[in-house]
């Protein structure tokens, strides 16, 4: 890719760099929600800018409460605007270098600004697609030979989640409540979740609707894909246990899910593609898929109790998922299923091979049999009440950087 020097003052670790540009919606004082973008430090007010007709296009669009509207004018408008930022960014000679007053109505401080939730969601899908995680929880659950179910390595499992519980980074939620069922108990009781987990994933932010009985293929899957998040699917593990025979995850899954405010586009990413796990037994043709197609992000994972300091837990990365997102809108779709813009649907908990790289506590502590150490020497099997976990992610390659932000979410006592 070209190299990109722009006039902004920007830090070499910063995640909004001159190749990321993504997009989300802001608010403060003076506004209450508008599309804007990121470089460096600052957010880029669209509406503000456009009043300079910049990118030709209705100014109202961006003074919405959500990207929808903005993602539905198609990828050559949104790719447009976000080229015609990077070539402003990167030219000395720009209006918004000179004018220092109108910079200050375009440019704002991220630390000025809270940032909203990005997308209305109006379906949610969470897949099951990273081998290693499967692995581990069916070796715990069932039988270590068998640890996969017979059709794992052929579709890209997944199911339908709450949309209305998804929340912006940022949030804080209670402690579900449910039944569960004690090993040494015959009957199940009813409380709060005693083994309340996190769930290391990413979501993509679908950009392009199909009707019914419409399918996507692999090939054409990234056209219908806007970008990516980070996300956490915080789950009740024994409220799972004991409610996910026959049907799966219900309400184990569906009091909160934590999103990252930026979508970074699937522009950004594409420098970062690489190879993907050799599947096999070879999938049915609908799910085969050509070239480098998994992404090199690299994903942290922090933990900081109530008052304390925080201890990095997990650094894994998105390449050891075994299905692609193109398998999973491909599989998603392949029964007529219609997708919607802003519709989002996430990876599924990635962990990697080694246990350093496993992308939940029920995995990291082997389901509470080893407990990990914080910096302030308290241990956790599962997450405590008034812990904060904080999920990051970027990727790096060539002196360049596209980073996600952050995904941050605090467990409130039960109410």
């Amino acid at each position: 890719m070209k190299k990109l020097n722009t006039w902004i003052p920007d830090k070499e670790d910063s995640d909004f760099s001159i190749y990321n540009i993504p997009f989300g919606i802001y608010s403060d004082a003076n506004v209450k929600h508008r599309v804007c973008s990121a470089i460096g430090e600052y957010i880029i007010d669209l509406f503000e800018l456009e009043s300079r007709d910049v990118f030709d296009i209705n100014r109202s669009v961006f003074e919405r409460e959500s990207l929808n509207d903005f993602i539905s004018l198609g990828k050559p408008t949104t790719n447009k605007v976000r080229a015609k930022l990077q070539e402003i960014l990167c030219d000395d000679s720009s209006f918004l270098k000179s004018d220092t007053s109108f910079f200050g109505k375009v440019f704002k401080k991220q630390s000025a600004v809270k940032m909203l939730m990005p997308v209305k969601v109006g379906d949610y899908t969470d897949f099951y697609s990273s081998i290693d995680h499967a692995t581990n929880i069916g070796t715990m659950i069932r039988d270590p030979k068998n640890a996969l179910m017979p059709n794992w390595k052929h579709l890209p499992v997944g199911y339908h989640g709450r949309a209305s519980s998804i929340c912006v980074s940022g949030h804080s939620f209670y402690r579900p409540k449910g039944q569960q069922k004690p090993a040494d108990a015959e009957v199940p009781v009813y409380g709060p979740s005693k083994l309340l987990d996190i769930e290391l994933e990413t979501a993509f932010v679908i950009g392009k609707q199909t009707q019914m009985g419409d399918t996507v293929s692999t090939d054409k899957a990234d056209d219908h894909i806007f970008g990516m998040v980070l996300f956490n699917d915080w789950s009740a593990r024994d409220i799972q246990t004991w409610e996910y025979v026959p049907l799966g995850p219900f309400l184990a899954k569906n009091f909160a899910s934590t999103v990252s405010p930026w979508i970074v586009t699937l522009e950004a990413l594409e420098p970062f593609r690489v190879k993907g796990y050799v599947q096999d037994p070879p999938l049915l043709p609908y799910l085969q898929y050509k070239g480098d197609r998994n992404l090199d992000i690299h994903l942290d994972v922090y933990i900081k109790p109530q008052n304390g300091e925080e201890t990095h837990i997990i650094g894994s990365n998105y390449k050891y998922m075994y299905y692609t997102m193109e398998q999973q809108l491909a599989h998603h779709t392949v029964n007529g299923c219609n997708i919607n813009v802003g519709d989002m649907m996430a990876s599924g908990t990635i962990s990697g091979p080694q246990p350093g790289e496993f992308g939940s506590m029920m995995e990291l502590t082997w389901r509470g049999t080893k407990p990990i150490k914080l910096k302030d020497g308290s241990e956790r099997k599962f997450i405590n009440d008034n812990d904060t976990v904080t999920i990051k992610g970027y990727c790096k390659k060539d002196g360049m950087r596209v980073g996600f932000g952050e995904c941050t979410g605090t467990l409130l006592p039960a109410k």
